[in-house]
């Protein structure tokens, strides 16, 4: 059967899992409102279909100011600013899990429709941006023939890059504008199947260890837990020698991990599973607790049972902690990174900000900007502002989509990694007067 006449046969069953008088539901912090779960044979499925920003560029705060610093990219999606301010950007797409329901098929299409054309660079570019105008003078292929690198990290003269099957280190000098050779293996990552591929990456405030986060390789274990071995994990993982070891469980696709500035503790983003109807299950914010089972994929928000799993384990949902800040169900959030030195000041000088990628699984579309988070002593203290919207047009279309995001505190600056229209955004305050 085609995808087409898939889509058309079971329509109704999509129509049909929509929840009435859920939109309005308050699914942000750390108190969301979990409804009643609508278990679909596929869950609602809407995205937000490409349509070019035609001179128009993404919205932000008045006193600010955004400009594309990098058009015509090769599917960019993670951040890094060099000491230097050079800007590197991770491009490509990976996965490649077979699809095993007709479910995964309707999904993959329907999903494929928000996507752009362009094929993954797996490669890093470098911008430099000497003059301080907001665009990049300088552009160049700085690593290239990499495996779907995602995660980036810097630390003492060298660059980490998280392919989607290994971690490798890359030595650098101080104004490099193009690194040769393969790199060295730290260590290997967990790739088999990779349903979820992207493999995120952030050092320790001192530089000692690495951090990965690993992804599940399901929605919900229904390619049996045998390929899970090590997914839905973050690993800690010695710079020097490559030793690793878990340190948090249960935590379905850790998009993006980054230390928070405060307290040097690390925080994630997390994708939650899908359906169980459109405003189930939040996406969130955590700090990553030593030791710490997250519940996927026995429980979600703390011991709310999956009923769909089997086998159930009850043992494992009285271990399953609750996270510390839900983003909204399906807002797919794939980008973090935390103010420092002050911010942008005022309600932006503490706190996270977080690029949603933007939701295929509900009717009302979700996500699709950048909010902040504002914290203060290391913990979240209020509800999520919008801080770059405008992603989607007044049809319903998209613009862009963001993934990553990086605030750079010497230019007071954000990036913003857009990889449907293959962008590098920056935002900046506007000078008084």
């Amino acid at each position: 059967m085609s995808r087409r006449l898939i889509i058309l046969a079971l329509a109704p069953f999509v129509l049909a899992a929509c929840g009435p008088n859920e939109r309005d539901l308050a699914q942000t912090g750390p108190e969301p409102q979990l409804p009643r779960q609508h278990e679909t044979l596929v869950p609602p499925m809407k995205i937000a279909r490409p349509a070019g920003w035609d001179g128009k560029v993404p919205t932000v705060p008045a006193g600010f100011s955004i400009t594309p610093m990098a058009s015509d990219l090769k599917v960019p999606r993670q951040i890094l600013v060099l000491p230097n301010g050079d800007v590197l950007v991770a491009e490509g797409s990976g996965g490649g899990a077979p699809k095993v329901r007709p479910k995964d098929v309707i999904a993959g299409y329907i999903k494929s429709l928000g996507k752009t054309k362009v094929k993954g660079g797996d490669q890093i570019t470098l911008l430099r941006d000497a003059d301080g105008d907001g665009t990049a003078e300088l552009r160049t292929v700085f690593i290239d023939g990499l495996n779907a690198p995602y995660g980036l990290a810097f630390v003492e003269g060298a660059l980490y890059v998280a392919n989607q099957d290994a971690l490798l280190r890359f030595s650098y000098q101080d104004g490099q504008t193009r690194v040769a050779g393969r790199g060295e293996e730290v260590t290997r990552i967990p790739s088999q199947l990779n349903h979820h591929w992207t493999k995120s990456l952030a050092a320790s405030a001192d530089g000692a260890r690495l951090y990965v986060g690993i992804g599940s390789n399901s929605n919900i274990g229904e390619r049996g837990m045998a390929v899970e071995e090590e997914r839905a994990v973050i690993w800690e993982i010695d710079r020097l020698t490559g030793a690793r070891r878990t340190i948090a469980t249960g935590i379905r696709n850790p998009t993006a991990l980054a230390i928070e500035p405060t307290t040097s503790a690390l925080w994630a983003v997390v994708n939650e599973r899908d359906e169980l109807g459109p405003q189930l299950v939040p996406d969130y914010l955590t700090s990553v607790r030593e030791g710490a089972f997250y519940g996927w994929p026995y429980s979600y928000w703390g011991q709310n049972v999956d009923p769909r799993v089997r086998p159930q384990k009850p043992e494992m949902v009285a271990k399953a902690i609750t996270p510390d800040y839900a983003l909204g169900s399906h807002v797919a959030a794939l980008g973090l990174s935390f103010a420092t030195q002050g911010g942008f000041g005022g309600v932006f000088a503490q706190g996270a900000f977080i690029g949603e990628h933007g939701s295929w699984n509900r009717q009302d579309l979700a996500g699709y900007k950048v909010v902040f988070v504002p914290f203060a002593g290391g913990r979240p203290t209020g509800p999520p502002v919008d801080f770059v919207t405008g992603f989607l047009d007044e049809k319903g279309g998209a613009r862009g989509r963001p993934v990553g995001v990086a605030f750079d505190p010497r230019s007071r600056t954000l990036l913003i990694a857009d990889d449907l229209s293959n962008t590098v955004w920056r935002v900046a305050a506007r000078a008084p007067g």
